[in-house]
């Protein structure tokens, strides 16, 4: 590809579009930036071959003006002395030097249109290098805010879970010394002589009970007639 396509292609290129649009936008953007560098570089190269050819040009185009005029001052001369048949040569001299002041002078001007071209494509091709810089500035620091921010979060998720086992551990600890200390309430206690007694007492109690309960089945669902009651 030559450089003047290389160089179309990169000034008319969308640089955002194409970093949305890739995988690995650092690595775009540093090649987008290699291959703008070196086209800058050949344009600078062709730039300045064309000053060089202009200023070879304006010098011989400087030497045929001052021969131009130094015919026509000797054609003078020899008109001024009789001598035309030397005035007519000074005036052939001239014509020629006047003819080559012509290709010359079309020559300088197609040479100042050249430099100018060069010119414009260097400033338009440095603006969007300096842009494709800007990007590769923004997307290293959003690389390092990521990695950071990544980072961050990692050590944020990883405090919040050892909080949370921390705290789920205490919980547990917490319930398993209640229950401990639930066990420990009784244990190894002897009933006093009352609590004893009364135990007895709750015993016989129900053992009334149950056998009041066995009578009324006995005697078909009547209860039993208290000590001491008559029948009406």
């Amino acid at each position: 590809m030559s450089i003047f396509s290389r160089f179309r292609d990169i000034v008319n290129s969308n640089i955002n579009a194409m970093l949305d649009g890739a995988e690995d936008p650092e690595k775009l953007v540093r090649l987008m930036i290699q291959e703008m560098e070196d086209t800058l570089i050949e344009l600078k190269a062709s730039c300045a071959g064309a000053i060089a050819a202009r200023k070879k040009t304006g010098r011989a185009l400087d030497d045929l003006r001052a021969r131009v005029a130094n015919w026509e001052s000797k054609a003078k001369l020899a008109i001024s002395k009789g001598r035309e048949d030397l005035a007519r040569e000074a005036l052939n001299e001239k014509r020629r030097a006047t003819e080559g002041q012509t290709v010359l002078d079309k020559e300088t001007m197609q040479l100042d249109e050249v430099v100018r071209g060069y010119q414009t494509d260097i400033g338009q091709l440095e603006e969007k290098l300096t842009s494709a810089r800007e990007k590769q500035r923004v997307l290293v620091q959003r690389h390092i805010r990521a990695g950071h921010h990544k980072a961050a979060q990692h050590q944020i998720r990883k405090s919040e879970t050892a909080d949370a086992l921390l705290r789920y551990e205490q919980f547990e600890n917490r319930i398993e010394r209640m229950e401990a200390e639930a066990d420990l309430v009784n244990y190894g206690h002897k009933p006093s002589l009352e609590e004893q007694f009364a135990q007895l007492e709750r015993d016989e109690e129900i053992e009334k009970e149950l056998k009041a309960l066995k009578e009324q089945q006995a005697t078909g669902g009547q209860p039993p007639q208290q000590p001491g009651s008559e029948s009406k």
